[in-house]
């Protein structure tokens, strides 16, 4: 059975099916053509994921992200990081790099950071004579900093597959989520050298500094919100996502009063769509790991990988290298719930610790995202900085020996995960 859904899987990707649907069709055709399964099994297994009270959590992290993200509060949070970093060498591409740490504490989503960054920054570095290619490449890796910072909407998924804590995972992700910003700050600070980036001419005074901070400060203390609560015990993921919105409604109608209806419509509807294609995403994966499951596919590939490797430094190797595959391919969210569950047998086959597989597959998947041919961030900095996207593809190796040295660290020095 696995064989024939792989190759369904294959040909309804090849002719642009969604990747829900095709996973959903593919799985059906072969527990119903070879397996001949009843038609009820399949509906169970297709909604049953959706009945975890964690995925609730979902649409509500994503409509606080929408909220906080549009408006005055995302230039707010911008201009503060335009006034820590961006008088420094490569100081907006250093803005880019906080603005996206700074965002991703609001969106949880490394698309979303690059759709609002992108649409704010690109422009604006590209006036200010940095190379549109640059700048484009800039983006698309630093938006991937949103997926390991809290709420990181990937981190719930793999916790509601694998039945991890959200809040160690989320705990797990912070200084993995810093050593990136802090690696690509560098490499930003480099290239400005190296390149004669031009300086910003805004040299802000310590007043002006914090009276940005004090601005962005609410913003700014929502991730810090959601630690607190989770590692507490004080709410559960599902109520900490609640209180996030409720919180992000306050900033908008109290502190900064922007929100109109028509953006609260539009924010709700954005939410409806994203929310639904992540549900269609989980229970095609269900559907898809019950075939795998019924065929003992986990355990026979761990088993094999044990007995072909044998330490587990190398078993540890050959994950990173297949995830690395399968996300120049799949998006993030889909490989995280296909990968998990075979991935956690083999983890628990070794002694990997869960949490730290966790935010190891998310930064894994996390890098494909910016590399072809599937890249999301990487096409959508290029389409935003109407450039190509190879010509994109040419800037991007020094960041992503960035993304790949923190990769190895969370990989290979599991302290890292255990903040």
């Amino acid at each position: 059975m696995t064989l024939i859904m792989l190759i369904g899987f294959a040909i309804l990707m090849v002719i642009g099916l969604p990747i829900g649907y095709a996973l959903i069709l593919s799985a059906t055709i072969a527990l119903v053509g070879v397996g001949d399964m009843p038609g009820t099994v399949i509906l169970l297994k297709v909604f049953q994921p959706l009945q975890n009270s964690v995925l609730i959590a979902i649409p509500f992290f994503i409509l606080s992200g929408a909220l906080m993200m549009n408006g005055s509060l995302g230039k707010q949070l911008i201009g503060f990081a335009t006034r820590l970093v961006g008088r420094f060498r490569g100081g907006l591409g250093q803005v880019n790099v906080a603005g996206s740490a700074l965002f991703g504490g609001v969106s949880g989503s490394a698309v979303a950071d690059a759709s609002a960054i992108g649409g704010m920054l690109l422009p604006w570095m590209t006036r200010e004579g940095y190379p549109p290619s640059l700048s484009a490449a800039i983006t698309a890796s630093s938006s991937i900093i949103s997926v390991l910072i809290p709420p990181s909407i990937p981190l719930i998924l793999y916790a509601t597959v694998s039945n991890q804590s959200v809040a160690d995972l989320f705990m797990a992700g912070i200084i993995p989520g810093i050593l990136l910003v802090v690696g690509l700050s560098m490499v930003c600070w480099l290239m400005g050298y190296l390149r004669d980036l031009p300086l910003f001419s805004n040299s802000p005074d310590a007043p002006s500094i914090g009276r940005a901070l004090l601005t962005a400060a609410p913003a700014i203390s929502l991730p810090l919100l959601i630690v607190v609560l989770l590692r507490m015990g004080i709410a559960t993921p599902t109520e900490v996502s609640v209180l996030a919105v409720g919180y992000a409604l306050m900033l908008r109608t109290v502190i900064y009063r922007d929100l109109t209806m028509k953006s609260l419509v539009v924010n709700l509807l954005a939410t409806l769509v994203t929310t639904g294609v992540v549900m269609i995403v989980i229970s095609a994966s269900n559907l898809v790991g019950y075939v795998l499951a019924f065929e003992n596919i986990p355990n026979r590939v761990s088993e094999w990988a044990l007995t072909v490797f044998s330490d587990p430094w190398q078993i540890i190797l050959m994950m990173n290298l297949a995830m690395l595959v399968v996300g120049m391919f799949i998006d993030l969210s889909a490989a995280i719930l296909l990968m998990a569950p075979l991935f956690v047998a083999m983890a628990n086959a070794i002694g990997l610790n869960l949490t730290q597989l966790g935010v190891m597959m998310t930064i894994n998947l996390a890098i494909g995202l910016f590399t072809p041919p599937v890249g999301t961030t990487l096409f959508i900095s290029s389409a935003i900085a109407k450039v190509n996207v190879g010509a994109v593809a040419r800037e991007m190796w020094p960041f992503y020996l960035v993304a790949t040295a923190v990769l190895l660290l969370v990989a290979f020095f599991p302290p890292i995960t255990t903040f």
